[in-house]
């Protein structure tokens, strides 16, 4: 079937009104307040798998349920589990985002809505893929989902889940969707993502707040000494000091460095993007090196001392600050948090006790570029686009991965169908209307793709 003919039989309308149904809902998964919502996204992909004739239940976790279905027709065909998560981010800051976060709304072809791209549009794209393709018959693949409600909080109780169902989920290919293609015209298979290490810097001085001009000058201030600490985390080259952070990480190789030189990609027009007229970062490597195959530190939050309207002139009693350190193949993220857990007391200034408190982290993922399932992806990509699919890794971190890696010991292929420019995380998240579409197209090829001859080329 070429492309024009599953075009032609998709129903467009339908595709986002069911779409926007789903991001009216707030599963925000970090947020308590929002449990029984998520509970509710949950029920709604378990009721719409169950509409397609899916064996389709949901699991409760300790926390955040799981959403299981299977459809396994196609005997002798391999069978696809496809991974998204209904979860998303928090809204804030609400008073940033132009329309409101959980009302979809249209403008200038794209969708905006909190999870709107990061990622209920990438996974339901999956849903209506499966869906294309059983109104012009039966299914090629055997396929099962696996569809999360803790991905935006570290997947908690996924190992666990995993662990317990490992012999239900079993599969020839895990299916991924959760991410950004390189540039809006140009196919991306993703053979690669960084781990992650999230902690938290709390810094505490005297017992009280104190009055800056009574104790100023004598007292500790925890606020400047968070600053000195966050200071020393990098050099004036951009690169991390914590010792023994860059023992054993995988260099990049000559031929990654190449391919992705010849990428259409502008430094400029990256910046741009982002409203910033200069890109710092680890100094010898290029910006896609360093967002894709190099560890980073970043601080995602701070706070410490008065905040409100006016002044008050106290030293704080306390400070603390949220960072995340991007890792790389060869870097181990819990050796990672136990480093810097053991550095920032050192650099600490006196007269303040510093900690870091752990939170969650992901094993980072490296891939063969060069495998039948990345074949069949390339072909059903090119049925899309016109064009093959370039290579790229992702800056960004899927704690599962490694976990698919470890228990289920299945290959998985990532082809992502948002954009950076979809700002996920950020206020005014959005997914283009031809993405979504795209989205489902590639889903439903991508399937049959992997039913074919995966030998040919």
């Amino acid at each position: 079937m070429t492309t024009a003919d599953l075009s032609a039989h998709l129903d467009r309308d339908g595709a986002r009104e069911e779409l926007f149904d789903l991001l009216r809902i707030p599963s925000v998964s970090a947020d308590p307040a929002y449990a029984a919502d998520v509970q509710r996204a949950a029920e709604w992909f378990q009721q719409k798998l169950a509409s397609l004739g899916f064996t389709a239940r949901v699991d409760a976790t300790p926390k955040h349920p799981v959403v299981y279905a299977e459809r396994l027709d196609a005997p002798g065909k391999p069978t696809v589990l496809i991974y998204g998560h209904y979860d998303v981010q928090p809204e804030a800051p609400l008073e940033e985002w132009v329309s409101p976060p959980f009302e979809p709304t249209v403008r200038s072809g794209r969708i905006y809505a909190r999870g709107s791209t990061d990622d209920k549009g990438q996974a339901f794209a999956h849903v209506r893929g499966v869906e294309l393709l059983m109104a012009q018959g039966t299914l090629p693949v055997n396929v099962k989902f696996l569809l999360e409600g803790e991905e935006e909080i570290g997947s908690p109780s996924i190992v666990p889940y995993l662990q317990s169902h490992a012999e239900e989920l079993k599969a020839d290919v895990i299916l991924i969707s959760d991410g950004s293609r390189f540039a809006a015209d140009v196919p991306t298979i993703t053979y690669g993502l960084r781990g992650l290490s999230y902690v938290e810097i709390h810094v505490q001085g005297a017992n009280r707040d104190l009055h800056s001009g009574s104790y100023g000058g004598a007292a500790p201030n925890p606020i400047n000494a968070l600053c000195e600490i966050i200071a020393g985390l990098k050099d004036d080259q951009g690169r991390v000091t914590i010792p023994g952070f860059y023992d054993n990480v995988e260099p990049l190789t000559d031929q990654e460095r190449q391919m992705w030189a010849s990428l259409p990609h502008s430094d400029a027009e990256f910046a741009g993007s982002i409203g910033v007229n200069t890109l710092p970062g680890e100094a010898g490597y290029s910006v896609l090196e360093r967002i894709w195959g190099r560890p980073t530190l970043d601080v995602n939050g701070i706070w410490g001392g008065y905040q409100g309207e006016g002044s008050k002139t106290v030293i704080a009693a306390k400070a603390g600050a949220k960072v995340s350190m991007r890792l790389v193949p060869g870097q181990d993220p819990e050796r990672i948090t136990r480093l810097i857990q053991e550095y920032v007391p050192q650099i600490a200034p006196a007269g303040v006790r510093a900690e870091v408190v752990p939170h969650h982290g992901g094993q980072p993922m490296k891939f063969s570029m060069d495998s039948p399932y990345i074949r069949a992806a390339n072909r059903a990509l090119k049925r899309v686009y016109g064009r093959d699919a370039v290579f790229a890794r992702t800056g960004g971190s899927i704690p599962i991965v490694a976990a698919f890696a470890d228990i289920l010991h299945t290959e998985v292929l990532f082809v992502d169908l948002g954009l950076n420019e979809d700002a996920p995380h950020s206020p005014n998240e959005s997914f283009a209307v031809q993405d979504f579409e795209n989205g489902i197209l590639t889903s439903a090829y991508v399937l049959q793709e992997l039913g074919a001859d995966s030998g040919q080329d």
